[in-house]
C-alpha cells in the first residue's frame, strides 16, 4: 500500500470527497428524520434523464450542464412524487418507487441511444451510473464547493421553518407556516445536494452518501444541531478515508471504497453509540440486573 500524500490527484479527489460529504450528510439528516430516507434514491434515480437530455440538447460534457439537467429532472421527479402523494391515495413509498423505476428506465433508454451514436464525444457519459470519482478536476470541486455553500446557507436561513417541517408539519401549518413551500424549498436543497455528488459516485450509490451519514449520526443524539454536525462530519470523514485508501489499492474504484467507509461507520454506530448501541444496551441491562442482584 502505498499513499502519496501530496500527489495533487489525490488532494483535488479527497477534496471534492470530503465535501460532498460533508453537504449531502448534513442535508440527509433531515431526510432521515422525515422518514423519507428513499428520497435520496429516486432524486439519484430521477436525476439520469436529466443528465441525457443535457448532453442531447446541448452536446455539452461540462460537468456544469450535466449537473444542472440532473437537477432539473431530480426536481421534477420530487414534485411528481409530492403530487402523487397529494392527490391520490397512493403512499409516499409506493409514489418514489414508481418516479424512481420510471425516471431511471427512462435515463438508461436515453443512455443507450447516446452509446450508439457515432459521434465519439459521447463516451464516458455513463460513468453518472457508478461514479468516477478519479476523475474530478480543480474545477470540478469549486462546483462542489459553490454548490455546497448554497445549501449551507439556505439551510440556516430556513433553520427553523426546517426544524418544525421534519418534527412536527401540522404544528408547522397550525402556527401559519406555509408547509408546501417550504417542504419545496428543503426538497429543493436535497436535490442539489444529491446531484453534486452524481459524478463522484454515481446515482446508483448517491442515496449513500445521504441516508447513511444520517443514520449514523442518529445513533449519538438527540439534537437537530448536533445530528446535523455528526452526520456532516461522518460524510467529511468517509469522503476523504475513501479517497486514500482507493488511491492506495490499485483498481479499488473511489466511489464504493467511500460507501463502504460510510457503512463501517454506521456500524460502529449501531453497536457502540450510547443509549441506542447495541452493545452499550447490553451493558447497561448487565449493570442493571447486577445492581438488582
Amino acid at each position: 500500500m502505498n499513499v502519496e500524500f501530496f500527489d495533487y490527484t489525490l488532494r483535488t479527489v479527497a477534496l471534492g470527497a470530503a465535501l460532498l460529504g460533508l453537504v449531502s450528510g448534513a442535508l440527509g439528516s433531515f431526510a432521515v428524520l422525515r422518514r423519507q430516507s428513499l428520497l435520496g434514491d429516486a432524486i439519484s434515480h430521477a436525476a439520469l434523464p436529466g443528465i441525457a437530455l443535457a448532453f442531447l440538447l446541448t452536446g455539452s460534457k461540462e460537468t456544469l450542464v450535466l449537473v444542472l439537467g440532473a437537477a432539473i429532472a431530480g426536481w421534477i421527479g420530487t414534485l411528481i412524487v409530492m403530487s402523487i402523494v397529494r392527490t391520490t391515495r397512493i403512499k409516499q413509498d409506493s409514489a418514489l418507487g414508481i418516479v424512481l423505476s420510471v425516471f431511471f428506465g427512462f435515463g438508461l433508454m436515453l443512455l443507450t441511444y447516446i452509446q450508439k451514436q457515432p459521434q465519439a464525444s459521447q463516451a464516458g457519459l455513463d460513468k453518472f451510473l457508478f461514479g468516477q470519482a478519479a476523475t474530478l478536476l480543480a474545477s470540478d470541486v469549486i462546483m462542489i464547493a459553490a454548490l455546497g455553500a448554497i445549501v449551507i446557507v439556505v439551510t440556516l436561513l430556513f433553520w427553523k421553518e426546517f426544524k418544525l417541517l421534519s418534527f412536527d408539519a401540522d404544528y408547522a401549518a397550525s402556527l401559519g407556516l406555509p408547509v408546501r413551500a417550504i417542504d419545496i424549498v428543503l426538497t429543493s436543497v436535497i436535490v442539489i445536494a444529491i446531484v453534486t455528488g452524481l459524478q463522484t459516485v454515481g446515482v446508483v450509490l448517491m442515496s449513500a452518501m445521504v441516508v447513511a451519514p444520517a443514520v449514523a449520526a442518529r445513533q449519538w443524539t438527540d439534537q437537530l444541531g448536533a445530528m446535523v454536525a455528526l452526520a456532516g462530519m461522518f460524510g467529511l470523514l468517509a469522503g476523504a478515508s475513501g479517497a486514500i485508501v482507493s488511491s492506495a489499492v490499485e483498481r479499488l474504484p473511489t466511489g464504493p471504497t467511500i460507501v463502504v467507509c460510510l457503512s463501517l461507520a454506521v456500524l460502529v454506530s449501531l453497536l457502540f453509540a450510547p443509549k441506542r448501541g447495541v452493545v452499550w444496551r447490553r451493558f447497561r441491562k448487565r449493570g442493571a440486573r447486577a445492581m438488582a442482584g
